[in-house]
């Protein structure tokens, strides 16, 4: 279940001296005293709950809690549901790598690309292949190009250690 992060203050919680009441049908019933709004909300059965601190006077409400509790979370998974950041998947390579392997690699990375994952790409060295960093660079740089129409480069390849990476986002449309 989704929790609310942001603190809400409701009926006794609230303790400024007046306050910007909404009833219940959402109309705006005027700037009252905090008292007078508790007993409104007391008429009504509802809770008195503060939707607006920042604002001058604060912004009070006149309704069930559970529901706006309710309502916020469902705001909160709606909005969660429509932001997809895309995995980080990983690809790992050798500056000695066969032909075939290449192209298995090479197909995966498109495939991860075309489902909208974002893909990192990671050439090691083993012992003193090391000292030939040229040729992991050449490995690398035929990897950018044969990806080119399906991807773009979102971090340019670093070196960390005896390994360099990279990253590969899938293209905007």
């Amino acid at each position: 279940m989704v929790e609310i992060k942001k603190f809400i203050r409701v009926n006794e919680k609230i303790r400024v001296p007046e306050v910007r009441l909404i009833g219940p049908d959402g109309g705006q019933l005027g700037v009252m005293s905090i008292d007078k709004a508790r007993g409104m909300a007391n008429q009504f059965g509802l809770d008195l709950v503060e939707v607006a601190a920042q604002a001058s006077p604060p912004v009070c409400r006149i309704i069930d809690f559970s529901k706006f509790k309710y309502e916020e979370e469902k705001k909160e998974r709606e909005a969660k549901k429509h932001h997809k950041s895309g995995h980080l998947k990983e690809i790992r390579l050798k500056p000695n790598i066969d032909e075939h392997d290449y192209q298995v690699k090479l197909k995966q990375t498109i495939n991860f690309l075309k489902k909208k994952d974002r893909v990192k790409v990671g050439l090691f060295f083993k012992g003193r292949q090391i000292e030939h960093i040229d040729l992991g660079r050449k490995v690398l740089d035929r990897f950018i190009a044969d990806i080119q129409l399906d991807g773009q480069l979102e971090k340019e390849p670093g070196q960390e250690g005896k390994a360099i990476f990279l990253v590969i986002a899938p293209k905007k449309v």
